[in-house]
């Protein structure tokens, strides 16, 4: 995913014990990464399906974390 241009907007997504990840906002939608990703995930046309496919890649039982925007 090395053609996406960042736009600024970046979410990072807190669970329970700290960072999980963050949703960045990108050309043509967002797209996220989890803190034990080497790089960014497929582009989403909204910030809500990048953040449900964030919380979808989280263990089995995991929380929804909670969306902060930096």
């Amino acid at each position: 995913m090395s053609d996406m241009t960042m736009t600024g907007q970046t979410w990072v997504a807190f669970g329970p014990a700290g960072a999980v990840g963050s949703v960045h906002g990108v050309d043509g939608g967002f797209t996220f990464k989890l803190v034990t990703d080497d790089g960014f995930r497929a582009v989403y046309p909204t910030l809500e399906a990048a953040q449900g496919a964030l919380y979808s890649s989280l263990l089995p039982g995991s929380e929804w974390p909670e969306f902060k925007e930096h």
